[in-house]
């Protein structure tokens, strides 16, 4: 059943910026009040959000246009006085994978869709730093925000302009939630599927507990994915403080795009098909070159491409996908072909979220059957893995990541995901391989460094 709730009566919203003297990123996330937000991602403005003035959640196969109406309430009575397009008031949140919610650890605080008004925004751009302050209901009072304002661009402008970066937690433990037998069994099953012609693709996905040995900086551990991963979608999203039990964080560094909508433009990717970085330039260039040869990684790319422009046809007039390409990053190297379209009306970024959730690069196809496969099959709860996660504006625009390269952490431990996509001709034990390196990003900034 669907349900939907916001944390505020009233919906009159007040919101003021000013620029500020650009502060450190690590300092303003480590003060910042939970729940904690963070959205980074190439060619757009990199947000840490502070509280909530507003959350805005909910759960059931509904939860989209719930958000959505939602979203557009909240903002309807706005008192804005930006300053700049970047400092803008925007809630920040994300879905459950599944429609049916989240169940089991490590999602117990997670609903099935949730977004953050943050009280408190920090904004950096090119150009400059922002501060926005935001309050919506019986805190919004113009007078006591812009008070609120001049309150908080002093403390921020007093935090320490470089700490010294905390060093990996290492990890002491591991525990896996799939052992290989039952991994090569749940993959065979599934391209016995295909072969059938009940499936033509679907991703399967293997969960990681371990045991962390000391303290999780997240500041630092998404200070580093930044700097490792700079063409990445960074993302850190916190529900609600639960008294009973230490903060949950679910974060990551993500490749995929899975939309974004300014006016009518939208943009969006197909990236399917992964290999890892070589020792040397040489072979760096021979493993790209062998990826896009490939007749398996590229079928399974081509799926993704060509269902994602089906999904924009029925929104779009014109639909159009780039040449494919080599993406690379620190530890693999994708399948990429970039694809955008021009709406033939003016649509919410919700509603391009919904029609293309989950693409074949996370579900499968058909999409019925790929979901049933992966409920049969993972021994566990996606949860907000693999879903999409973003920004909302007042216009209805946005952009939303596909939670992948992700973890979820809580007090001293973190679950880890990743997925691989399964075609006819797909190995077991090669899609495992292909795994253990998408933990790579995450695990890399857990584990401590061997001096």
């Amino acid at each position: 059943m669907e349900s939907l709730r916001t944390d505020t009566a009233e919906n009159d919203l007040v919101s003021r910026s000013v620029p500020i003297a650009e502060p450190s990123f690590r300092a303003v996330l480590r003060e910042a009040d939970a729940p904690r937000t963070v959205w980074s991602a190439s060619g757009e403005a990199t947000v840490v959000g502070s509280g909530a003035a507003a959350t805005l959640t909910a759960d059931g196969p509904d939860r989209f246009a719930s958000i959505r109406t939602a979203a557009e309430s909240l903002f309807a009575s706005g008192d804005v006085h930006a300053g700049t397009e970047a400092a803008r008031p925007r809630l920040f949140g994300g879905f459950a994978f599944h429609a049916g919610g989240v169940s089991g650890s490590p999602w117990e605080d997670f609903p099935g869709a949730r977004f953050v008004f943050p009280r408190v925004q920090v904004t950096w751009t090119d150009e400059r730093a922002w501060l926005t302050v935001n309050a919506v209901g019986p805190d919004a009072d113009p007078e006591a925000v812009e008070a609120r304002l001049e309150e908080e661009r002093e403390r921020i402008e007093s935090l320490p302009a470089e700490e010294r970066a905390v060093d990996p937690p290492g990890v002491s433990a591991r525990r896996r939630t799939t052992a290989r037998e039952d991994w090569r069994s749940g993959v065979e099953a599934a391209v016995s599927r295909i072969r059938s012609g009940e499936l033509r693709k679907v991703v399967l996905a293997q969960a990681l507990d371990v045991d962390l040995a000391g303290e999780l900086s997240l500041p630092d551990v998404l200070s580093r994915l930044g700097e490792t991963y700079p063409e990445c979608y960074r993302f850190l999203v916190e529900p609600d403080p639960a008294a009973s039990r230490p903060q949950s964080s679910f974060f990551g560094a993500t490749p995929e795009r899975l939309v974004s909508l300014r006016g009518r433009t939208v943009e969006t990717d197909a990236l399917a098909g992964t290999t890892g970085r070589g020792e040397t330039p040489a072979e760096d260039e021979w493993l790209a070159q062998e990826l896009a040869r490939d007749e398996k990684n590229a079928h399974e790319h081509e799926l993704v491409a060509e269902t994602i422009q089906a999904q924009l046809s029925p929104f779009a007039g014109t639909v159009s996908a780039g040449t494919r390409r080599i993406k690379r990053l620190a530890t693999v190297q994708h399948l990429w072909t970039p694809i955008t379209a021009t709406l033939d009306s003016d649509e919410h970024v919700l509603s391009l979220v919904e029609a293309l959730h989950p693409t074949p690069a996370v579900g499968g196809l058909p999409p019925e059957k790929a979901l049933e496969t992966i409920r049969e099959t993972e021994p566990f709860d996606r949860g907000w893995y693999a879903a999409p996660v973003g920004w909302i504006d007042a216009a209805g625009y946005g952009t939303f990541a596909v939670a992948l390269r992700s973890a979820v952490a809580r007090g001293d431990t973190a679950t880890l995901f990743a997925g691989v996509g399964i075609v006819a001709d797909s190995d077991p034990d090669r899609e495992w391989d292909e795994v253990q390196l998408k933990y790579r990003p995450i695990l890399d900034e857990l584990e401590r460094t061997e001096e």
